[in-house]
């Protein structure tokens, strides 16, 4: 893995694509490591928020030397960063955490995709490097079907939404039933509530799944422990059954951790 670092990027552009969600492009030299599943952390100016902000990466373009990230406004950090223009510069630390791993869709297999709610993100530039058979499946709240284009490009979509306004009424999991779908791997991001329904799903059916967890972070770099998860397995860093999702994860096998 490549070494952490620090450094200035500078917004490309940035625009708001969906009710409080903001799709920004920074240039970075970060870049040259990302992967999908991997995440940065932001430092806003304003002092007083003292903590980065944990985002994940949307898009790398390693040609360009530029990250996409698409992000919730959840709070005064994240708020401050919607306000950024081209041109603005931020500071970032990366790249952070363990991503999905790649190989364990097979050329000739079929992948399901799912991301649900600020979970979609990381899933596109996943889509964009499996090479494989790759059925897409999102969950939205409503008609706000953000990246929605982008995964068309990249795959089958299937849309859930948890109004009915498109696609599938419900959620990712409703999707799956409602048009009969399969697969020979999973990989998937986004609520606690979506990825156990997905990990239990993966156990019936004897699918091996790959699952981002979703969690608050201080450090980012599991220094403070403050964003762990229980295992199966002893960690060799806390000597307890638990893992650090921003170094460990955020992906982990769904057998490994309990949920």
């Amino acid at each position: 893995m490549a070494q952490k670092k620090k450094e200035q990027a500078t917004v490309l552009w940035q625009q708001e694509i969906a009710p409080g969600i903001y799709d920004c492009r920074i240039k970075t030299s970060l870049a040259q490591d990302a992967a999908p599943g991997q995440f940065v952390a932001l430092y806003p100016r304003d002092k007083s928020t003292l903590l980065p902000r944990p985002i994940s990466i949307c898009e790398v373009n390693k040609e360009e030397g530029s990250l996409r990230l698409v992000y919730r406004v959840a709070g005064k950090g994240t708020g401050e960063f919607s306000v950024y223009r081209e041109g603005d510069e931020i500071a970032v630390l990366g790249v952070l955490g363990n991503g999905f791993p790649l190989d364990k869709a097979k050329e000739g297999q079929t992948a399901f995709l799912m991301g649900g709610g600020i979970g979609v993100p990381p899933i596109l530039e996943l889509a964009r490097q499996l090479n494989c058979e790759k059925k897409i499946i999102v969950g939205y709240r409503d008609e706000n079907c953000f990246l929605q284009s982008d995964f068309e490009k990249n795959g089958q979509v299937y849309i859930a939404t948890e109004d009915g306004s498109v696609g599938t009424r419900g959620n990712v999991m409703d999707a799956i039933r409602e048009n009969g779908l399969k697969a020979d791997v999973i990989y998937a991001c986004g609520p606690m509530p979506m990825l156990r329904a997905i990990k239990q799903y993966a156990l019936e059916e004897d699918i091996p799944a790959y699952i981002s967890l979703e969690e608050r972070m201080a450090c980012g770099v599991g220094a403070c422990l403050g964003c762990v998860c229980r295992t199966k397995d002893v960690d060799a860093h806390s000597h307890v059954n638990n893992a650090r999702i921003c170094t460990d994860g955020p992906v982990f096998e769904a057998r490994e951790v309990e949920i």
